[in-house]
């Protein structure tokens, strides 16, 4: 299993062009596609990112797609693809929504993009947000905590083991015992369920004090130790040097060394797992950024 070594901290990005939310998206994604998607990714690789993340929603109702849109490309299906297309960066699903699907076929589709990829996967597994959309496939979201918390243990039994109250499955995750499971939101249950049955925990947000206290808490009392365990952290949007256009009045801009104070700065010292998002207006730009990350703006956040 990848775990995060004591002393570092992965740095990631969620993919552009495969989640495509009109609060989010700059305009050069809208007319991007396969080769641009590919192009960011191995760009990311090439740079030293630790991993590239996609998102999971299956269908938009319509009062909610001027914000949302309606572009969002399968997580499983958009892993798969880029593990062909990728070598060594990890393979994050930010997130999987688990109600959504039974453990079982969780576990197929979780453990064979562990498979193709070679051990790659991270799976960020979260309970769910929109309500329409759990009508949409006759589920009552006002339960699916307790699914959680009932489906989460069966998919790591079934992640960890070929055969589950006998019914077996392969191929095998390539990882052992299995991939890490980071779980996902900011609420008191979604830590619970992290310290019980997960290697990680991703925020829905910014890392808070108070969140990062509560999880060590929970951890101390389950007597599992901090080191390896992962705490996210999502940073604001930057783009590394002067921008010639607005880029939000949220966006952090400088110098590498500016910039990464500023997110350290922001964040609990125990996070070891920062996502951060580069802006830029274009394509080339976009990976121009990403590579800059890489060289001068990684190191400092490691």
């Amino acid at each position: 299993m990848r775990i995060i070594d004591p002393g570092r901290r992965w740095v990631g990005t969620q993919l552009p062009i495969q989640a495509q939310s009109s609060l989010f998206v700059a305009e050069w994604e809208r007319g991007a596609g396969p080769d641009e998607l590919a192009q960011v990714a191995q760009t990311c690789e090439v740079a030293g990112f630790d991993y590239v993340g996609v998102c999971d929603h299956i269908a938009i109702p319509e009062r909610a797609a001027p914000a949302m849109g309606t572009h969002w490309m399968d997580p499983i299906a958009t892993l798969s693809w880029l593990a062909a297309k990728t070598e060594r960066i990890h393979l994050l699903t930010h997130v999987y929504v688990l109600p959504y699907r039974h453990a079982r076929v969780a576990a197929k589709q979780l453990s064979t993009v562990d498979h193709l990829s070679e051990g790659r996967l991270v799976a960020g597994i979260g309970a769910g947000h929109l309500a329409e959309e759990f009508d949409l496939l006759n589920l009552d979201f006002s339960s699916r905590g307790r699914v959680m918390d009932e489906r989460l243990p069966e998919l790591v039994l079934a992640l960890e083991n070929e055969f589950v109250a006998g019914f077996g499955a392969s191929p095998r995750p390539t990882q052992q015992p299995r991939p890490p499971v980071w779980i996902a939101g900011s609420s008191a249950p979604a830590i619970r369920r992290a310290v019980d049955v997960g290697d990680g925990w991703l925020p829905q947000g910014p890392a808070t004090p108070r969140l990062v206290e509560s999880l060590k808490d929970r951890l101390a009392r389950a007597q599992r130790p901090v080191d390896g365990f992962a705490i996210g952290h999502i940073a604001p949007p930057i783009h590394l040097g002067a921008a010639d256009v607005d880029l939000g009045k949220h966006t952090i801009t400088g110098s590498a060394t500016q910039v990464a104070d500023r997110l350290l700065s922001a964040m609990p010292a125990d996070v070891n797992q920062i996502q951060i998002r580069v802006m830029a207006n274009s394509l080339d730009e976009y990976c121009a950024q990403l590579s800059w990350a890489g060289a001068e703006l990684l190191p400092l956040l490691r």
